[in-house]
C-alpha cells in the first residue's frame, strides 16, 4: 500500500462505479477524509468496509477524484513510463508512429489511456502537453522524462501548454513553454496534406487532430461539389475537400487569425488555386444566405457548450446552424455536421438535428454517424470520453 497517503472513505454503496472501473469519484459519494488532502496530491480511496479500490489524484471540484491506478502501487517515475509506453504502442499498433504520410497522432488521451487529466498531441517531433488537474501539472517533469526515453530519438521537443487548461480555482501560475528542446519544425503532413501548425497561439494543442478521419471522408464526397466549411480554423476540412475533386471551396471562421492560417495551409498544399476563397464573418451572419450556392456544407462548431448549465443554450445553436443549412443547401447535398461538446450526449445532439430536419421540411437521410479516431481512445468503463458526434446527411 503506498505510504503517508491521505485517504477518502466512501458511503456504503458508493462503491460499485469504481469496482466496474469508472475512472471517477465524486464528491457527494465521500463519507470521510483521513488526512488533509489537498488538490493535486494522490490519495487512496476505501469502500465503507476499509477494502481498498483505487488511488488517484485528489481535486477540487465535483469529481474529487480521478482514478489512475485500481490495484496499490507507487506512482513514481516508472509508473509513469509504463503508462506512456502503453499508450505509445496504441499508436504504434494504429500505424502512426512510423507512418511519413501522417506524423501527427494524439499520444495520450486521458482517462482512455488511464490518465485523467493528460492530453499529449505528437507533432513530428514535438509533443505538445495539457494537463487539465493539477495532479498531472505537478509530474509534468517525470512525464517528460517518459517521453524522451520511450520515444527516443523521435522526440525533438515538449510543450507545455496548460496555462489555459488548469481548474480556474486551482491557486497554480502556469506559464506555457517548451520543457524540453525548443521552437522546432511546426509544419506536420496528415494523409499527405501539409499543415502549418500554432500549438503556442493556436486553440487547443494547435490542431484539431481528433477529425482526422472525418476529414478523409469528406474528400470521398467532395467531387464536383460547392463546399462551405463552416467554423474552418485552419482549413482542414478545406483542403480534403479540394484534394478529393471540389469545384470550389469557400472556409469561413470568425477568427482573422485561422483565415490567415488557412490561407497559408492552401498555399503549402495547392499553390495558386482559384477554387478556394476564405472568409473571416460570424458563422451565422455567413449562414443567412447562402440559398442553393453549396452541395456540400461542413458544421464543424467550436464547443457551445463547456459544462452543464449551458447545455440547453448549446442544443438550440447546433438546432439554429443545421436548420439553416438544411433549408438552403442545394437538393442532392451532403452536410457533415459535428458537436466536440462532452457535455452535450450523442442522443441530445441528435434531438438537435432531427428537429433541425423537421423545421426545414426536407427529406434527409443519415449516411454515417461519425465519432473521434482510434488515437482518441475511449475507455468502456468510461464512455463519457466519447466526446465527438457527428452525421454525414443526405438532403434531397
Amino acid at each position: 500500500m503506498p505510504a503517508k497517503l491521505a485517504s477518502f472513505f466512501l458511503k456504503p454503496g458508493k462503491e460499485q462505479s469504481l469496482k466496474r472501473f469508472h475512472p471517477w469519484v465524486f464528491s457527494g459519494a465521500i463519507a470521510k477524509a483521513e488526512g488533509k488532502p489537498q488538490e493535486g496530491d494522490l490519495v487512496n480511496v476505501f469502500a465503507s468496509n476499509g477494502e481498498f479500490l483505487a488511488l488517484g489524484h485528489c481535486q477540487v471540484g465535483s469529481i474529487a477524484v480521478r482514478i489512475l491506478s485500481f490495484e496499490p502501487a507507487e506512482v513514481n517515475y516508472d509508473f509513469w513510463k509504463l503508462k506512456i509506453e502503453k499508450a505509445w504502442n496504441v499508436r504504434k499498433s494504429l500505424g502512426l508512429t512510423d507512418n511519413s504520410e501522417t506524423n501527427v497522432f494524439r499520444l495520450v488521451h486521458a482517462e482512455g489511456d488511464g490518465m485523467p487529466g493528460l492530453v499529449i498531441d505528437f507533432y513530428n517531433g514535438t509533443a505538445v502537453i495539457q494537463t487539465h488537474t493539477v495532479g498531472m501539472f505537478l509530474v509534468r517533469e517525470m512525464l517528460v522524462e517518459a517521453l524522451k526515453e520511450v520515444l527516443g530519438n523521435k522526440l525533438k521537443a515538449v510543450y507545455d501548454k496548460s496555462g489555459k487548461s488548469l481548474p480556474y480555482k486551482a491557486e497554480i501560475s502556469a506559464e506555457d513553454g517548451y520543457l524540453f528542446g525548443d521552437d522546432s519544425e511546426k509544419e506536420v503532413s496528415e494523409y499527405g496534406l501539409r499543415f502549418k501548425v500554432d500549438w503556442v497561439e493556436g486553440q487547443k494543442t494547435g490542431f484539431f487532430i481528433d477529425q482526422r478521419e472525418n476529414r478523409f471522408l469528406v474528400q470521398q464526397f467532395a467531387k464536383n461539389r460547392d463546399v462551405l466549411n463552416m467554423f474552418c480554423y485552419t482549413g482542414g476540412f478545406s483542403f480534403y475537400a479540394m484534394k478529393g475533386g471540389a469545384r470550389l471551396v469557400h472556409s469561413v471562421d470568425s477568427s482573422a487569425k485561422a483565415i490567415e492560417l488557412t490561407k497559408q495551409n492552401v498555399e503549402l498544399n495547392f499553390e495558386g488555386d482559384t477554387r478556394h476563397e476564405a472568409f473571416a464573418a460570424d458563422g451565422f451572419e455567413f449562414m443567412r444566405d447562402i440559398k442553393d450556392k453549396y452541395d456540400l456544407i461542413i458544421l464543424d462548431p467550436p464547443a457551445f457548450a463547456k459544462h452543464r448549465d449551458a447545455v440547453q443554450q448549446a442544443l438550440q445553436a447546433y438546432k439554429r446552424i443545421n436548420t439553416r443549412a438544411f433549408e438552403q443547401i442545394r437538393s442532392g447535398g451532403i452536410v457533415f455536421t459535428f458537436s466536440c461538446s462532452q457535455v452535450v450526449s450523442k442522443e441530445k445532439f441528435r434531438e438537435a438535428v432531427f428537429s433541425a430536419a423537421a423545421i426545414s421540411g426536407r427529406s434527409i437521410r443519415i449516411l454515417h454517424q461519425l465519432t473521434q479516431p482510434a488515437d482518441h481512445p475511449v475507455s468502456i468503463y468510461h464512455l463519457e470520453g466519447e466526446y465527438l458526434k457527428g452525421l454525414v446527411l443526405y438532403v434531397e
